[in-house]
């Protein structure tokens, strides 16, 4: 277990656009985008210095949650590989892939070869989930779920870091269950050494806790209800008394973002922070003051383009002056 980004550093990243249309956040010019613009904005975070792109995880929306959430959600594993051949060194995270929808096996063969063919830039993002119709789609136990991710954790970090991992196997035949331990391989094998960094997202204080004992880092999602700063007070002492490493990499939602005038054309939601690079650097500086060291920005536009040049800005003429 290791933090991702260097002590002392702030990095940044986006959950892009086009590749999940949640009615809830995606802008309008997304409904008639598609895989050419999708690899556009990741190529343009590419170039721009960003620490990460990310992807959503959903598999079959159910309805009526549908009229909220869409149903357009790229597979997270399928959208992250096509993306690690159209780009050279952002990294590729889940934010989040719901592990109790998986075996641990597989999730971690698919993000062991997502490494691999990436050059070692997976991040797995993980989560709980949290719609219980598409649990109860897939056959999978939802009141369960957060227990079920702290199991999976444990398998799924015993396969990145070895080649072979002891696991408990069973196999039914007529009445009779038969549980044994199975030693099995899995390649290839991840090039970052001990494999994918481990965040955990959420904002709940089971979520938070996991984040703590059994990750390289946090995700929230949603403001945590005992608050930012408690939260992350609660995750260094939570290590501290487990004996784990002080570095840990802490992320924000920092919202809708828009760097200069963004012109009469552009309608942009009540919450977009909006400014110069210095204007707005300094209000990044208010978040980072609490121990935030990544921070995930959704940049605005009119069209995929004008997003690209938003990416390209701010890594320009923004992050450079957030820098401690």
């Amino acid at each position: 277990m290791a933090a991702l980004i260097p002590k002392g550093s702030v990095a940044w990243g986006l959950q892009l656009p086009v590749q999940a249309q949640s009615t809830i956040f995606a802008q309008p010019w997304e409904a008639a985008a598609g895989p050419a613009e999708l690899v556009q904005i990741a190529q343009a975070a590419d170039r721009a210095g960003a620490l990460y792109v990310g992807v959503c995880d959903h598999i079959a929306i159910p309805e009526p949650a549908d009229q909220a959430m869409g149903t357009t959600w790229y597979d997270s594993v399928a959208t992250l590989a096509y993306l690690a051949a159209k780009t050279t060194s952002v990294n590729l995270l889940s934010h989040v892939f719901v592990l109790p929808y998986r075996p641990a096996l597989m999730t971690a063969k698919a993000f062991v070869t997502l490494d691999a063919l990436s050059g070692g830039r997976a991040i797995l993002g993980a989560g709980a989930g949290h719609v219980a119709d598409e649990f109860a789609a897939l056959g999978v136990d939802f009141d369960n779920r957060g227990p079920a991710v702290a199991d999976a954790i444990g398998v799924i970090r015993s396969a990145f870091e070895n080649h072979y991992v002891e696991v408990e196997a069973q196999a039914r035949a007529g009445e009779q269950a038969d549980t044994r331990s199975l030693r099995v391989g899995i390649a290839p094998r991840p090039v970052r050494p001990g494999g994918p960094p481990i965040w955990i997202g959420g904002s709940s204080r089971p979520a938070i806790t996991r984040a703590a004992r059994l990750a390289d880092g946090w995700l929230p999602q949603g403001p945590p209800s005992m608050g930012l700063s408690a939260a992350i007070e609660f995750i260094r002492s939570t290590r501290a008394d487990a004996g784990l490493l002080e570095d840990f990499d802490i992320g924000i939602t920092g919202g809708p973002i828009f760097v200069g005038e963004p012109g009469v054309d552009l309608t942009l939601p009540e919450h977009t922070m909006v400014g110069d690079p210095e204007q707005l650097a300094e209000r990044i500086a208010r978040m980072t003051a609490r121990g935030v060291n990544q921070l995930q920005f959704q940049f605005m536009g009119r069209d995929a383009a004008q997003v690209c040049d938003q990416i390209e800005r701010f890594g320009a003429d923004v992050a450079p002056l957030v820098q401690p």
